[in-house]
């Protein structure tokens, strides 16, 4: 992703939403904003100022997909963070510039479904109330099912109560209140879609239920934005200019090459979309991603330098 595909915005409102979730609403600079469809997300670049790192993390969009007057985000400060989610929390405030990507969607609902059901947990409602207005304007069966912890997460839980009355249940795990998953899958008509999104023990589960059930996997839709976790430091090289890179413990090897300037088209930033995949001409690999098939991760010719790291002390890309 290039400079030239930034968007500046300029944050005019932030919120704390929930104990560690913030949510900031961003207006054009330059332009008017685009429409997007239910389950977009933006790449949010910040930082990056004279000796200052560039983060840059992807966020979905919460607000109405028809309203092109501003964006919404919300970010959770994550306990773990590479700095991203911390920078929103600590740095940004209302009148600061930011620079986002284009809408992009790979979690947009199947609209040929009967019925669909939606698994939220803690800030993975955002998506999904991009979807709400849509699913209420189509006149289409659905419901959410949103677990958080209240200390913690929860945000829009006693708005979304009120105005979606039973097609929404909330789950505070704070309170002791569970969500049944088989119970909330077994009810459901034939031609029903499921969608999840939050934290991956949740997708797992959901995922792990749905297969032993006989749900087909074509109706079961998830996302997660957990981006790179750390790992151990090692040494790249690009083998068409023979430049050395060094990638840190706590740098993602995208983030190493973004640095030096070397472009590498990316959407998500999480291993799932498949954009940024690079070719390895030497080194073992350790895939993180859930893009690239088992056949493709044996082969160690391939890799998705978002999330995937070396395996040993040096790699060498075909770039």
């Amino acid at each position: 992703m290039s400079v030239i595909d930034q968007i500046p915005v300029r944050v005019t409102a932030v919120k704390q939403v929930a104990p560690m979730i913030k949510e900031f609403t961003l207006e054009a600079i330059d332009a008017e904003l685009v429409p997007f469809s239910p389950g977009a997300h933006v790449v949010v670049t910040m930082g990056g100022a004279e000796n200052e790192p560039a983060y840059r993390n992807a966020y979905s969009l919460m607000s109405n997909p028809q309203d092109k007057s501003q964006y919404r985000i919300a970010v959770r400060l994550q306990e773990d963070s590479r700095g991203g989610s911390l920078y929103m929390h600590q740095q940004i405030a209302v009148g600061d510039q930011l620079m986002i990507s284009p809408p992009a969607n790979l979690f947009a609902p199947d609209w040929m479904a009967k019925k669909h059901v939606l698994f939220a947990g803690g800030v993975g409602i955002t998506p999904f109330l991009s979807y709400l207005p849509e699913l209420q304007q189509r006149e289409t069966e659905f419901e959410l099912h949103y677990m958080f912890r209240s200390k913690q997460t929860g945000a829009y839980s006693a708005e979304l109560a009120e105005t979606l009355d039973n097609h929404c249940s909330n789950y505070d795990a704070d309170q002791g209140s569970r969500c049944d998953i088989a119970a909330v899958l077994s009810e459901q008509p034939l031609g029903t879609h499921f969608y999840i999104c939050g934290p991956q023990s949740l997708i797992d589960s959901v995922r792990a239920i749905a297969d032993e059930m006989g749900i087909p996997a074509s109706a079961v839709h998830w996302e997660e934005f957990a981006g790179a976790k750390p790992g151990q430091p090692f040494v790249v090289e690009l083998s068409r200019s023979g430049v050395e890179l060094a990638v840190s413990s706590d740098s993602s090897l995208l983030e190493t090459l973004e640095g030096a300037d070397i472009a590498i088209p990316n959407l998500c930033r999480a291993g799932v979309c498949g954009q940024c995949v690079c070719k390895v001409a030497e080194g073992e690999v350790e895939h993180r991603d859930s893009y690239l098939s088992e056949p493709e991760k044996q082969s160690g010719q391939v890799m998705m330098p978002c999330v995937s790291r070396a395996a040993g002390e040096r790699l060498v890309l075909d770039i």
